[in-house]
């Protein structure tokens, strides 16, 4: 351990980093502008001190001049002035554009997904499959009835070279990589995150549930405190899907062919499913929530929840849904299917 930290150390003494040579030069030019300051000019004005040299050689390089100290003497002006002027400024200006260069490059691993996200209870979005799709999501979980303006939002996606502008301005932080890799969730802090969403990597291509079904696995695998929703396009992944640990699934192609039968069948249907989905609408939605303490059946559950501007309209039981199931009783674990204003009264 001592051999290795000696080793460290002879290569910082003589490969120091480009930073701390450019720091040691520009102390070193303000060193000697304030002893040479000092030198030169304490027989004129003895009241002089150390912080009035540093002072004066700060002012000087930094090309301020504030004409409160001045150098009189002939070795004052051409022997640390002159040579202060030429060498303080440029070492300045050196510092400053590396200062400069380093906050460019920071920015741009940020934008290209590079660097290290550092956030709590986010939001990860994995793949990018459009900016439109990505964009209604967000404007739905985002909203104030969702889970909030405030919420962080990271997007995970392999390909995409760099983070749109549309999705920038929203403040959200993008991580360029395999979404499968452990490298790449630990730069999304996914340990740390509150929701995942996987969405399809191309839309109404079956073979993006193969890659949804991996990065389930590997959300579950290393967190299983994340509620994960998983995308997938083809009804026979959404058990490969649940039996690997997601929280929710969503097949599309199931929700396509059931509003486009809908549709024809009752002209106007997707409109009340859209009013009813939607937390951005400012109508009534569907909720999944809670019996009320002490119901016992459901007409009881429904009567109290309609105290309170919701109509329930099913009970979710055991993963199966029953719309209108009668005066049943109620058993542990069920949950109420409700409409109401959006929120939960």
């Amino acid at each position: 351990m001592i051999v290795v930290l000696l080793r460290l150390l002879r290569r910082a003494v003589h490969h120091p980093p480009s930073l701390v040579r450019v720091a040691a030069l520009l102390a070193s030019v303000i060193a000697y502008g304030a002893s040479g300051f000092l030198f030169f000019e304490i027989e004129a004005k003895p009241d002089l001190g150390w912080d009035d040299a540093l002072w004066w050689s700060l002012v000087t390089i930094t090309t301020i001049g504030y004409g409160d100290f001045f150098p009189t003497t002939l070795g004052g002006r051409f022997v640390v002035g002159v040579p202060l002027m030429a060498f303080g400024v440029g070492s300045l200006g050196y510092v400053l554009s590396m200062a400069a260069a380093a906050l460019v490059e920071a920015k741009t691993r940020e934008f290209s997904g590079m660097s290290k996200v550092e956030a709590e209870e986010h939001l990860i979005v994995i793949n990018f499959p459009s900016l439109g799709k990505v964009e209604r999501l967000l404007d739905e979980l985002l909203h104030p009835l969702g889970l909030g303006p405030r919420t962080p939002v990271v997007l995970v996606d392999e390909h995409l070279e760099h983070l749109p502008p549309e999705l920038a301005t929203r403040h959200v932080r993008f991580v360029r990589g395999n979404p499968t890799r452990d490298e790449t969730l630990t730069r999304a802090s996914l340990d740390r995150a509150a929701v995942a969403i996987v969405l399809s990597k191309t839309a109404g291509d079956p073979r993006s549930d193969e890659q949804a079904i991996s990065v389930a696995l590997a959300i579950e695998g290393r967190s299983r405190s994340v509620r994960t929703t998983v995308e997938c396009v083809d009804p026979s992944s959404e058990e490969h899907l649940r039996k690997a640990g997601c929280d929710n699934v969503v097949c599309t192609s199931r929700f396509d062919a059931n509003c486009h039968s809908s549709e024809v069948l009752h002209p106007g249907a997707q409109l009340v499913v859209h009013d009813l989905l939607s937390t951005s609408s400012g109508g009534q939605q569907l909720f999944i929530r809670d019996v009320p303490e002490g119901a016992k059946t459901f007409s009881e559950a429904a009567r109290r929840v309609g105290e309170r501007t919701h109509i329930a309209i099913g009970l979710q039981r055991s993963g199966v849904v029953e719309l209108n199931p009668g005066d049943v009783p109620l058993r542990p674990g069920d949950q109420l299917v409700t409409i109401g204003p959006s929120t939960k009264a």
